[in-house]
């Protein structure tokens, strides 16, 4: 019988996987971005992904674990569907908004991931590693919160309208 730090562990070294292979999807996105802050926002979310494998390795370190990964059979799938949606939408007034919901479809993984191992963390008494997923988890909700804004600002707006214009988010002052 699998114990739940087993299964924390198992769940860790799957995210690992899930990192590793958002390093690469998020170039790709990217480039298929039309909107200049669409395609800041998933270059800005690569910085964060690649010190997501650092704090996923961090993690490891604390359990006294080496790192290691594991397939991740649903970031595989998410990460198909997203290069099928760029490949349909290409060249279309609709490639902003079909690669925002792409992305949330990952981000929305990777927080629902995060806040169980989080949990889980916390349940086997290793708070510092819980902290350092919390640390994830937050930036994970918080490049959830951009993408929705970009979507509601410009992204579903010109898919709706069928023109590629780029409006630019208001910036704050």
């Amino acid at each position: 019988m699998k114990t739940l730090e087993q299964l924390f562990l198992d769940s860790l070294a799957d995210m690992f996987y899930a990192e590793k292979q958002l390093t690469k999807a998020l170039p790709k996105m990217a480039t298929a971005a039309t909107h200049g802050d669409l395609r800041e926002a998933f270059e800005l979310h690569l910085a964060k992904t690649e010190g997501h494998l650092q704090k996923v390795q961090r993690v490891f370190e604390l359990c006294d674990e080496s790192p290691w990964s594991k397939r991740c059979p649903a970031i595989v799938g998410i990460i198909k569907e997203a290069e099928e949606l760029i490949s349909e939408n290409k060249k279309c007034p609709t490639i902003n908004a079909a690669l925002v919901m792409a992305a949330q479809k990952a981000e929305h993984y990777e927080i629902a991931s995060y806040g169980c191992l989080r949990d889980w963390a916390r349940q086997l008494q290793k708070e510092d590693a819980a902290k350092v997923l919390d640390e994830i988890l937050a930036e994970e909700k918080k490049a959830d919160v951009k993408l929705t804004e970009l979507a509601k600002a410009h992204c579903n707006i010109t898919a709706e309208m069928g023109e590629e214009t780029e409006r630019p988010l208001a910036r704050a002052a």
